[in-house]
């Protein structure tokens, strides 16, 4: 990869021509399949954001192509550096609401209510991405003043830490929620794998944003000016493989795991399905429902100012199944059998419906 600087270059070098269109080439076919099992499957409420994410690095990376023609060029420069910035927020917002659904489905485990994980990592992903979109576009245009520069510069570490720091809060909660799972001896395969998946996929953006955190003030006091100043730079802006390694190679392999274990192999369409206490049984809930405002629940997500937080009403106590941990003995084997041959029947079905797992049909997507 390229590490000598070239006169003109917005890169600093001149960009890889080979690379770039690998990964825009490999994006769309993850975009495209994740457009299929959105259609086929219907994911759209939990998945949608993933084929959104994947076009926006196609984008990226294919500007960035172009632009390795012509690296002298501005506008291909803030494009690409723009796209490719704003993707990886968005791709840890959907791992977000895909925990979301995780929860719908064991709602007795959940440390947050289920649709709390959306709005209230929604809005902390709508800031990152404020600060990243003026951060970016800013400090990619080496036309401004020195100041302006510094100025998105700030506010590019800025997103940068909130990321981090939004992650390890996301981390906090998996663990809560997969601990107690286990103290109650409910974790079949079905949540295990998207939650292991979400605790790669996570780790991976995660250290994505301490590298692009590493790389921002590895470059502090080199303002507008770095062009004529390279030898100051960091090893994480002249060299080029460093962006591959640790931003593009990542994003790709988190966009795919999720293709390969896309959560609707495990999880119901419907979201008022849940399992039982008893670790076997699914039943059709009334759904989890919180009566306070939009506003309130954003920013107390948790229900710390209610006198009966979030005003739940625990409706898996009251659906007759027996918790899994005061019972002696139990089945252990279940298939998604149901009357119309989907592997989670009917969003219409009867509350307290019980279907049984069959690992034959975990091969069928």
């Amino acid at each position: 990869m390229a590490s000598q600087t070239v006169q003109g270059s917005y890169w600093f070098y001149a960009p890889n021509k080979i690379a770039p269109i690998c990964f825009t080439v490999a994006f769309a076919i993850s975009a495209a399949w994740h457009l299929i099992q959105c259609i086929m499957i219907r994911s759209w409420k939990i998945t949608g954001l993933l084929p959104f994410t994947a076009v926006i690095f196609t984008a990226g990376f294919l500007t960035r192509e172009i632009g390795a023609y012509h690296y002298d060029d501005s506008n291909l420069y803030i494009a690409s550096t723009i796209l490719i910035y704003m993707a990886p927020p968005i791709l840890e917002l959907a791992n977000y609401h895909i925990f979301g659904r995780v929860l719908y489905y064991v709602p007795y485990s959940a440390p947050i209510h289920p649709g709390r994980t959306l709005t209230t990592f929604g809005f902390l992903s709508s800031i990152v991405e404020v600060l990243n979109g003026i951060g970016v576009a800013w400090t990619a245009n080496h036309k401004l003043s020195s100041g302006m520069i510094n100025v998105a510069a700030a506010l590019l570490k800025a997103s940068l830490i909130v990321q981090i720091v939004v992650i390890l809060l996301f981390y906090s909660m998996i663990i809560t929620f997969h601990v107690r799972c286990h103290g109650m001896g409910i974790m079949p395969r079905h949540i295990q794998i998207p939650i292991l998946t979400l605790y790669a996929t996570s780790f991976l953006v995660l250290i994505r944003c301490v590298y692009r955190t590493i790389e921002h003030f590895s470059n502090d006091g080199l303002g507008s000016n770095s062009q004529t100043n390279w030898r100051n730079l960091t090893p994480l802006v002249r060299y080029e493989w460093y962006f591959y390694a640790f931003e593009a190679s990542l994003m790709l392999v988190v966009m795919v795991a999720w293709n390969v274990l896309h959560p609707r192999r495990f999880l119901p369409e419907n979201h008022r399905i849940y399992l039982a206490r008893d670790g076997v049984s699914e039943v059709q809930g009334p759904g989890w429902t919180d009566n306070r405002s939009f506003f309130v629940t954003l920013f107390d997500p948790f229900g710390c100012m209610s006198n009966t937080p979030a005003n739940e009403t625990p409706f898996w106590e009251t659906d007759g199944i027996q918790p899994k941990w005061a019972t002696q003995k139990l089945p252990t084997r279940r298939s998604f059998e149901s009357s119309n041959g989907s592997p989670y029947g009917s969003p219409y079905e009867s509350t307290n419906q019980t279907r049984n797992f069959n690992s034959a049909n975990w091969s069928q997507w």
